[in-house]
């Protein structure tokens, strides 16, 4: 194990809250530096260039070594840490070859391949009849959001929060009877589309998992830390 310091660069409001929510589960030391979005805008500041010229979150430093992207930066720390966790999370990277492993990869690449990609637009078209503008456009611009909403991007939520909450249904955790990577990747997207997706209540399995997530002490202190995971449209 590296004695290196490890800093997350982490963005309010913003999926580098699993990356706090692993940290605190494994125990690892690290220095947390938040960065506030622009109230206009909602965009991340232009100091979290200086550190990744993506200039986006999460991001960790270790040391001279920076990491971007949730799913890289998850696989970074079970690679660099799993050895020290606890018993819990003996399966964090099931074991290769098992159905376990792979549905834990395939997880980890749904959470933002897929179904965040329908939980942003959601949050745009939510948002933008929202935006200053002329008072003619706002109905213009109001009725063409919910055609966008109703015709593309709720029937796709529509198909997915039932195919999660059937997964949940025949498993503890997203990748079987083990706490796994892909429950952290995936906690973000599952929060956000419980509240930003029509009829949430309707997902008992999904919604079960989800509060047995929040429920954890190591996540409450990652929020306790980070502040709210989801913006408010």
């Amino acid at each position: 194990m590296t004695t290196h310091p490890l800093t997350v660069h982490h963005l309010e409001t913003s999926r580098s809250q699993r990356i706090l929510w692993l940290l605190e589960e494994l125990g690892v030391p690290y220095e947390l530096k938040t960065y506030r979005r622009d109230p206009k805008t909602r965009l991340a500041p232009p100091e979290l260039k200086t550190v990744h010229p993506l200039g986006k979150s999460p991001v960790i430093t270790h040391g001279s070594l920076v990491v971007a992207e949730s799913g890289a930066i998850l696989e970074y720390l079970a690679d660099a840490f799993a050895d020290q966790a606890p018993a819990e999370l003996a399966h964090l990277v099931p074991a290769k070859g098992t159905p376990e492993h792979l549905r834990c990869r395939f997880w980890m690449h749904y959470a933002e391949g897929s179904l965040m990609n329908w939980l942003l637009m959601k949050l745009v078209f939510m948002s933008i009849p929202k935006q200053p503008m002329p008072f003619f456009v706002k109905p213009i611009a109001r009725g063409i959001c919910q055609q966008v909403q109703q015709k593309l991007i709720d029937p796709n939520l529509a198909t997915a929060l039932p195919y999660l909450n059937a997964e949940l249904s025949q498993h503890a955790w997203f990748s079987g009877d083990h706490l796994t990577l892909a429950d952290f990747q995936m906690s973000f997207a599952a929060e956000a589309a419980l509240s930003r997706a029509a009829g949430g209540s309707a997902y008992p399995a999904l919604r079960a998992w989800l509060d047995k997530v929040q429920q954890r002490p190591a996540y409450q202190r990652a929020i306790s830390k980070g502040g709210p995971v989801i913006m408010d449209a």
